[in-house]
């Protein structure tokens, strides 16, 4: 299990300084995989949804259980895996340019940048709006992108990380609530709030330990606020963030199409402001960091799945 710790860590520390690989990225070659199967299984239908997310999710647990007992030594393996699939300096980058451009009073560039992290119409944002949505982004995908698949790496390995990444992927590429995916993107959907369980609640307890002098806050933001949001992981976060953060998130999201989201108000701070991008980045990066430490304490307790041992002789 020393290698899994190794591996997570290393993965972990690749993504801090390296961030996501800019060509040949596997999460986007899976992606390309999934939209070539949709077009062969696509009907308005929950049984047909069913068999392209376990065909896809299956696939990528079965190449990780292949490439952790066949493939390079482990540790690289892990270390490898862990990298691909975490996003963590990539989304700080994201928030980051989006708050140059709101410094820089360029405030139409900064919409556009918004668009890169959620998928919400960002045309009509005033400097707060598109500051709140950068923190609901950033909090709740510290969590999609960092703890969550670190935990699953830690207890179940390579299979682990592979397969909670290929099910967060479907659940982006499909998970919609609209006439197209409304059937056959259910099973992602569900799949991903499932998966998302363990991460989504470990990353409110890191919160509030990342935010001493906040945490009492954060907490009772959390058990006040987080069930009012229309997703059972994503709540849970960002009512974290904004009680440590001492802002209000949540409220009227617009999507293109004009479909209209009124969501309950999470915390009981001021309006978010350029600044407070930072200071969610910098929140962020604590989380992930004290997520990587526990992953480690996992992975040296055993986690789930491991290598059966050799015998000797």
């Amino acid at each position: 299990m020393k290698s899994r710790a190794v591996g997570l860590l290393l993965g972990y520390t690749a993504d801090r300084m390296l961030g996501d690989p800019r060509r040949f990225h596997p999460v986007a070659g899976f992606g390309t995989t999934a939209a070539a199967v949709e077009r062969v299984l696509y009907a308005d239908s929950r049984t047909h949804g069913v068999a392209h997310t376990a065909l896809l999710v299956g696939g990528a647990v079965a190449f990780g259980v292949v490439l952790e007992r066949r493939g390079p030594p482990r540790v690289v393996a892990t270390a490898i895996a862990t990298w691909a699939v975490l996003g963590g300096r990539s989304l700080e980058r994201e928030a980051g340019a989006v708050h140059g451009h709101l410094i820089a009073g360029d405030l139409p560039a900064a919409r556009q940048r918004l668009t890169h992290l959620v998928g919400r119409d960002t045309a009509l944002l005033d400097e707060s709006e598109v500051s709140r949505a950068v923190i609901e982004s950033v909090a709740e995908n510290t969590s999609d992108a960092v703890v969550a698949p670190l935990v699953w790496g830690a207890l179940c390995g390579i299979p682990g990380l592979l397969g909670y990444r290929a099910v967060n992927t479907l659940d982006a590429m499909v998970g919609h609530r609209n006439a197209r995916y409304q059937s056959y993107g259910w099973a992602s959907a569900k799949l991903d709030d499932l998966a998302n369980l363990p991460g989504s609640r470990l990353s409110g307890l890191l919160t509030l330990v990342a935010a001493p002098p906040r945490a009492k806050v954060a907490a009772s933001t959390w058990r006040r606020d987080a069930a009012a949001h229309p997703s059972p992981n994503g709540g849970l976060v960002e009512s974290a963030f904004a009680g440590a953060l001492g802002v209000r998130l949540g409220g009227t999201n617009t999507y293109y199409g004009d479909r209209i989201e009124d969501r309950a108000v999470m915390g009981d701070g001021r309006d978010a402001r350029a600044d407070d991008i930072v200071r969610s980045t910098v929140l962020a990066r604590r989380v992930g960091a004290l997520a990587a430490l526990t992953s480690v304490l996992i992975s040296l307790r055993g986690g789930l799945l491991t290598r059966p041992s050799r015998p000797l002789g």
